[in-house]
């Protein structure tokens, strides 16, 4: 074989070798999520203990009156929780909407914290070590200010929590509220459900791992006390804890049950941007922790941290690499003898791709369809595309803030009515 040859082989090995560790884990996923319907949701003690749900919010006048609400009316014991809402840096008129929420909810503790530039705007994980400084609760639960969980959501996540003294945290499930409003939302709803939780209840099968997602989520407040609270300079906050709270020796356990909607970007400006931020912020902690790789210390996060590295340096450089060579190929310009080989293996891939995402959005009311089977077809040929010139521009972004020190430009996820 050509060198090129040997390039495009060894592209081919990294993306099947992916393909093949996700279809593993979307089985286990499906056996994970036919196991949980059969098992009856944990019950509270008769005392539950007490929560603060703590919810960051920077310019969210759009949502945060619906999700205080939906927050209000959870079948919690009203009088064993808190909310926090950090008005962190707002410019627009949510301490007014907050205001008027404390004063139509006198009895209910709601708190709100208003922050300005020299108290706050220093991103997410700073504006829940606020909360925390005042929090009351034993265990504290995150909740993005677009959430709208339903109403057992909370309590379904305590009541797991308290069922294992090793869990550390117990993540919930959530789900596209505004899935119809684009063909981006179609896909975004697909995504979620076939690539993050069911990822997530494969990797509980098969390895007992989770990572934290940053919403619908409660932690032990002792285990947050142990590391420090949460890394400012982690734009991916939520893995950044679930790294640490795993080398302590804890776990992180998921119920599905607990359901929470929440809204996600309908333009791709918006969309390329939150999930620029997500890469960023992932590349971070997978560098922060390699020193660990190989240390036994690292031994409870090495699946995950491999498995970044991986999707975030070797699969990202395969794939740029297989279209690549398959545009120059079609220009004329280069030639390898593989070309007909791949373009074989790439049929296949998409007919696995289809069947197994398919599989998984079975598990879930409503998506069984013909047309979302369409979408998830064009999701291999297009929305994975724009993966990778995510993955690659945010990797570009990192460089440029951490190598040469340019300042980062933080953009704010757009809400809709």
């Amino acid at each position: 074989m050509s060198g090129l040859d040997w390039f495009v082989f060894v592209a081919i090995l990294a993306i099947w070798g992916i393909l093949v560790v996700n279809l593993i884990l979307t089985m286990a996923g499906y056996t994970q999520y036919l196991r949980t319907v059969r098992t009856p949701a944990p019950r509270l003690p008769a005392v539950a203990p007490f929560v603060s749900v703590m919810v960051p919010a920077h310019n969210e006048g759009i949502v945060i009156v619906r999700t205080v609400v939906a927050l209000l009316n959870l079948d919690y014991p009203h009088d064993r929780y808190e909310i926090i809402v950090i008005n962190d840096n707002s410019s627009d008129n949510s301490a007014q909407l907050l205001a008027q929420l404390q004063a139509d909810y006198p009895q209910r503790n709601l708190t709100v914290i208003n922050t300005d530039a020299q108290t706050g705007g220093k991103g997410k994980s700073n504006a829940l070590n606020l909360a925390l400084r005042g929090a009351q609760g034993t265990v504290i639960a995150v909740y993005d200010a677009d959430n709208t969980p339903e109403r057992d959501a909370l309590r379904l996540l305590v009541a797991d929590l308290l069922q294992n003294q090793h869990y550390g945290a117990v993540i919930g499930k959530f789900r596209t509220r505004n899935k119809w409003a684009t063909l981006l939302t179609r896909f975004v709803n697909i995504e979620t459900l076939a690539f993050q939780w069911m990822a997530q209840a494969g990797r509980l099968r098969l390895f007992k791992l989770c990572t934290i997602p940053g919403t619908n989520y409660v932690i032990r407040r002792s285990v947050l006390e142990r590391i420090g609270g949460f890394d400012t300079k982690a734009l991916a906050e939520d893995t950044e804890v679930s790294f640490r709270l795993y080398r302590l020796g804890y776990r992180i356990n998921f119920q599905p049950k607990a359901v929470t909607w929440e809204q996600e970007p309908q333009t791709l400006d918006v969309w390329f941007h939150q999930r620029t931020r997500w890469v960023k912020g992932n590349i971070y902690v997978i560098l922060k922790n390699l020193p660990l790789l190989f240390r036994k210390v690292g031994r409870p996060i090495r699946f995950d941290l491999l498995y970044f590295l991986v999707v975030y340096f070797v699969l990202m450089a395969s794939l740029v690499l297989s279209d690549s060579v398959f545009v120059l190929s079609v220009a004329g310009v280069a030639h390898s003898t593989l070309q007909g080989f791949t373009n074989t293996l790439w049929v296949f891939a998409i007919v696995l791709f289809v069947i197994s995402t398919f599989v998984t959005i079975t598990t879930e009311k409503g998506e069984m369809t013909l047309s979302n089977l369409v979408i998830i077809i064009w999701m291999y040929l297009l929305y994975s595309q724009l993966w990778l010139a995510v993955a690659t521009y945010g990797m570009g972004e990192y460089i440029r803030e951490q190598v040469f020190h340019q300042p980062a430009k933080w953009y704010k996820t757009k809400r809709y009515q």
